[in-house]
């Protein structure tokens, strides 16, 4: 028996049901989507000539040295050991933002700087910084 040979059939692929369904999805997601405008802060920045800088006729910082003597100078004025801490409440009710800053010689006595920290704990001083500066 002799064989026919039949052309075979070639598989095809239906991508119709396929484009469909990605159609009806892109739809869907479509309708569903909610367009919200987000709500923001509407800003309106100062220029440079609205608002000048605010300038303190006593900025600068509160400044004690301490020479090698132990001699305390607080703003270029001799000061006693027992009136540290009412120059320091005087500094400081005129410059109430004002750093504390101590220049301290090295070979000036430890008793010296301990005592205008004490003070300067004592008049309500926050910002404090230690300096070493030869004289």
């Amino acid at each position: 028996m002799k064989r026919r040979l039949r052309p075979e059939d070639e598989a095809e692929i239906n991508i119709t049901p396929m484009l469909d369904i990605v159609f009806i999805m892109l739809i869907f997601f479509i309708v569903t989507t909610s367009f919200v405008k987000e709500r923001g802060l509407d800003l309106s920045r100062p220029s440079k000539a609205d608002n000048p800088p605010k300038t303190e006729k006593n900025d600068g910082p509160i400044v004690v040295k301490i020479s090698s003597l132990s001699q305390i100078t607080i703003n270029d004025r001799d000061v006693d050991y027992g009136a540290i801490r009412a120059n320091l409440e005087r500094e400081k009710a005129n410059k109430p933002e004002s750093p504390l800053i101590i220049a301290a010689d090295p070979d000036a006595e430890i008793d010296a700087v301990v005592s205008v920290l004490d003070a300067a704990k004592i008049a309500g001083i926050a910002k404090i910084n230690v300096a070493t500066v030869r004289s």
